[in-house]
């Protein structure tokens, strides 16, 4: 028999989504994404781990500066009010964050300023004049050949066609062009540092064509982490923003509990980022001497019938709206279904109604009514005795009991889309199962067989309940209460012989856990 035991029993395991800008309202991109690094951590903790799940927001910079400006508020408030909208849409979402970091926080100033000094100290930061092609929307500066001419003689960005000033100012410098060997050694020693694979390739690529150094402070606004011993400059947004990583682990401060998170196992991010993250964020802990962290994964986009989401095209989804619209859970599993994670996705009304309706209210929703339903009307309202199984009772049993060392692999592999298919695939096991066995016909001719046929079926939902939970915690949860799985027989560790249901225990009346989709009208983009 194979234990679904977790192999290191309380290991920790540490991980992080990239921390929103607040300068607008959060959209479904940043749903996505704290959604699945949520599953992620649900996982870990159902696995026997020591979670840590960061997220939050990145508060500073010249953008917020201008915005609060224009709403008549002070940079504070302003990112006071948005701040709260990010982490009131990741509740919403069910996302059961441990930390949701603010850059604005006290301790992250601390932190900011600690990992700023060791760079110092190593020789890394250094002042000199700076000058380039900016762009306020990026926050970042663009070579000439980065750049294109416009008719009118302004100039663009290439890579994100944002608008570019000419800008001069003095700035501190990290020397990233020291670090360029290291970095490659780095890819090439550890290539699941970057992830998926195409992503290490264009990191490398870049890397390889030669690395200048990075300015690291601004004196053209004030509202940021002042540097130490500078107060008229304040840190660039990817020293302060990268450094949160670090703050949720206490940095600097050895004594913190959460020192045991770093280095973190996971950054999960957006494609967009994947330089920063992998080219600035390991530099600058080299030279402060840090560890790394084990796996940087960049996630791909998801797109609106195909196209990328944006106010101009009028298609941006409102997190909150699809909530309301569709239920969170559903909303959680065609994200995460739908979208294999690292490559791009598509979401639509059609799309996002198909999933709820073939996958939760047909194949698995459906099941759960129909058996429970039996099991109320024929046995009692209780788990029935399933006396001798036979060969196919033990052969769907046996799929069922495989699940979390499947989802365990593949987890590793951060290959979400996979679990769920993996799941769904044993799902439509069970209902042919069920549809063969016929259990509505045993009832007066084998009541003996309906109960094993019915047993094997509760019991086959009760691993499904508890595989689902990190994916739809709300609805698995439901399905795990109808079943009465106690609270702490809901692990990885649970499923297989060991937690297996008890005949005789009493049911609560069955209701459904997915009912369809029927209204038509789609939330506005």
């Amino acid at each position: 028999m194979t234990s679904n035991a977790p192999a290191n029993p309380r290991k920790t395991f540490g991980l992080s989504t990239a921390i929103s800008y607040p300068n607008g309202a959060p959209h479904i991109g940043h749903a996505y994404e704290v959604i699945a690094a949520d599953a992620i951590a649900r996982f870990h903790r159902l696995d026997g781990y020591d979670v840590l799940f960061s997220t939050g927001t990145d508060e500073h910079g010249l953008k917020i500066q201008q915005a609060a400006t224009r709403a008549g508020t002070t940079p504070r408030a302003y990112v006071d009010g948005t701040a709260a909208r990010f982490q009131a849409m990741a509740d919403r979402m069910d996302c059961a964050y441990d930390r949701f970091i603010r850059t604005t926080e006290p301790g992250h100033y601390e932190a900011a300023q600690a990992i700023w000094r060791r760079m110092e100290a190593n020789g890394d930061i250094y002042l000199d004049k700076y000058a380039g092609w900016y762009s306020v929307r990026d926050e970042a500066y663009y070579d000439e050949a980065e750049t294109r001419l416009l008719e009118d003689g302004s100039r663009r960005s290439l890579a994100t066609d944002t608008p570019v000033v000419w800008m001069e100012e003095e700035n501190f410098l990290f020397r990233l062009s020291a670090y360029q060997d290291r970095l490659l050694k780095l890819y090439e020693d550890q290539p699941g540092f970057i992830g998926p694979d195409t992503r290490r390739n264009e990191v490398a690529s870049f890397v390889r064509s030669g690395l200048k150094d990075l300015s690291v402070s601004r004196t053209n606004f004030d509202w940021g982490v002042p540097v130490p011993g500078h107060p008229n400059h304040v840190m660039y947004v990817w020293v302060d923003a990268l450094t949160n990583y670090l703050t949720v682990t206490g940095f600097p401060d050895a004594e913190n509990p959460n020192t045991k998170f770093w280095p973190m196992d996971l950054h999960v991010i957006g494609k967009d980022i994947v330089r920063f993250h992998a080219v600035y964020w390991p530099a600058f802990l080299m030279s402060a001497g840090l560890p790394l962290p084990r796996r940087v994964f960049g996630h791909g986009f998801l797109l609106s019938k195909g196209e990328k989401m944006s106010k101009s095209l009028g298609n941006v989804l409102d997190p909150f709206e699809l909530a309301d619209t569709y239920g969170v859970d559903p909303v959680r599993y065609f994200v995460l279904r739908e979208v294999p994670f690292g490559g791009d996705g598509s979401y639509s009304h059609e799309a996002i109604i198909g999933r709820i309706n073939a996958d939760l209210a047909n194949d698995l929703g459906n099941l759960a009514q129909r058996s429970l339903s039996m099991v109320a009307k024929n046995c009692d309202g209780a788990v029935p005795d399933p006396g001798s199984l036979d060969d196919a009772d033990r052969a769907l049993l046996a799929q069922a009991d495989a699940l979390p060392a499947r989802a365990r692999a593949l987890m590793g592999e951060l290959a979400l889309h996979t679990v769920l298919a993996e799941i769904w695939a044993v799902v439509a096991e069970a209902n042919r199962y069920f549809a063969a066995q016929e259990p509505w016909k045993l009832r007066k001719s084998d009541p003996a067989r309906m109960n094993a046929v019915l047993y094997t079926t509760l019991e086959s939902l009760r691993v499904f309940g508890i595989l689902t939970q990190p994916f739809v915690p709300g609805a698995a949860a439901k399905l795990l209460d109808l079943l009465a799985v106690p609270a702490d027989r809901r692990s990885l560790a649970a499923v297989g012989e060991g937690g297996r249901l008890v005949p005789g225990t009493a049911l609560p009346a069955p209701a459904p856990i997915f009912p369809r989709f029927e209204r038509p009208e789609a939330p506005a983009a």
